[in-house]
């Protein structure tokens, strides 16, 4: 990732960035931590605590602030994952849902962190870019009744069986 990198998404975090952003590299190919930086001594935290993280996923840069409970997120923001298959699919769904993840509908969840993700197949928004609107709006309808995408079940709606 090159530092020209011009909007970067940022992160807020009770006091578990440091938990978080390990295991978001873990998850993704090309991840990794840039920077942690430690309260001084007189912060509003224990000092050399992390104060916030510099990170990679997938070398895309974020950071990550342990800011305090003031803030929570929420579903109208999501890190979208394009995924290459249902392998890929089901390897994130289980890791972001693992020690107390929320599955929501469509291949959204949110992480144990509060965090949502939208896991979503690159086959499904070929499916539903189908121009045949028959075959479309039967991908639209098998996916609106997931919770996790199944890539499988999308092809047999498009294919109408």
């Amino acid at each position: 990732m090159s530092d020209d990198q011009k909007i970067s998404t940022f992160l807020w975090f009770d006091q578990n960035a440091e938990e978080a952003v390990t295991l978001y590299t873990s998850l993704f190919e090309g991840s990794r931590v840039v920077h942690v930086a430690r309260y001084p001594e007189g912060a509003p935290a224990p000092a050399g605590g992390v104060m916030n993280i510099t990170f990679e996923l997938a070398g895309r840069r974020y950071f990550a602030l342990n800011g305090g409970p003031h803030y929570k997120f929420t579903p109208a923001i999501s890190l979208f994952v394009s995924c290459v298959d249902q392998e890929e699919v089901d390897r994130l769904w289980e890791s972001l849902l693992a020690d107390g993840g929320r599955p929501d509908r469509c291949g959204w969840l949110q992480d144990r962190f509060g965090l949502s993700w939208q896991i979503i197949p690159k086959a499904m928004m070929e499916l539903m870019g189908d121009p045949d609107p028959a075959k479309s709006g039967r991908v639209m309808q098998a996916m609106m009744s997931m919770s996790k995408i199944d890539v499988a079940a999308l092809r047999r709606a498009h294919a109408g069986a």
